[in-house]
């Protein structure tokens, strides 16, 4: 069993930086494959951001890539989302989430555990 809270979102201006966390309980985070997904209002929830069990793999949608990062600490049972050059259209609520897996999963049903989602809001 794996719980996951959020924290870290707030808003900021266009072209701003933000960093969101996820901080996990229980002994599965090392052997978890973690990701970000966001959910707009009136959208569906979608991939961001993927990080292995290590930390040396990750995958990122192409509307984030080479903007956000994606990093662990194990030892803390914590991963992170840097947002760099952040725009209105990544507003959303961000939802970090979690599987005991080796694979990286870009596909939202592949998660076994969910946090309850921390809300960014990109001002223009």
């Amino acid at each position: 069993q794996v719980q996951l809270e959020e924290s870290g979102g707030g808003l900021v201006q266009a072209g701003g930086s933000l960093r969101v966390s996820c901080a996990a309980s229980g002994r599965t985070f090392g052997s978890s494959v973690m990701g970000w997904f966001r959910q707009a209002p009136g959208k569906e929830r979608e991939f961001v951001a993927a990080i292995s069990r290590n930390g040396v793999n990750t995958r990122y949608a192409d509307s984030v890539k080479g903007r956000f990062t994606i990093s662990r600490d194990n030892a803390k049972n914590t991963m992170y989302l840097q947002m760099n050059s952040l725009k209105p259209e990544d507003t959303a609520v961000y939802y970090c989430a979690a599987v005991t897996a080796w694979a990286i999963f870009t596909d939202s049903r592949r998660y076994d555990y969910w946090g309850q989602g921390t809300q960014v809001t990109v001002s223009s």
